[in-house]
């Protein structure tokens, strides 16, 4: 699906902690970690291909956040983001 992938690609963005707050209360943020590609999980979602998720699922690659790294960003981090609705997909960017 190019023009999927195209569309998502324009909605890719680096965010601010502080711009994930509304979206973490609403249990919506998804870690995404490295080196999954945003993109690729991104068309994985919007394509309904569970096969694809379960396993990053179950390979601890894709995951909501956890106390400690939602402890760890306060306020400091910055991230790669991708809106992929009702997701947030989130990567962290190196300080």
């Amino acid at each position: 699906m190019p023009d999927l992938r195209a569309k998502l690609a324009e909605n890719l963005d680096e965010a601010e902690w502080e711009w994930l707050k509304p979206h973490l209360a609403r249990d919506v943020v998804v870690v995404v970690v490295p080196p999954l590609d945003l993109l690729e999980v991104g068309e994985a979602i919007a394509g309904d291909r569970v096969s694809s998720v379960s396993h990053w699922i179950s390979e601890q690659l894709l995951a909501k956040p956890t106390a400690a790294q939602i402890a760890n960003w306060s306020g400091l981090k910055r991230f790669r983001a991708l809106i992929v609705e009702p997701y947030v997909l989130v990567q962290e960017l190196s300080s």
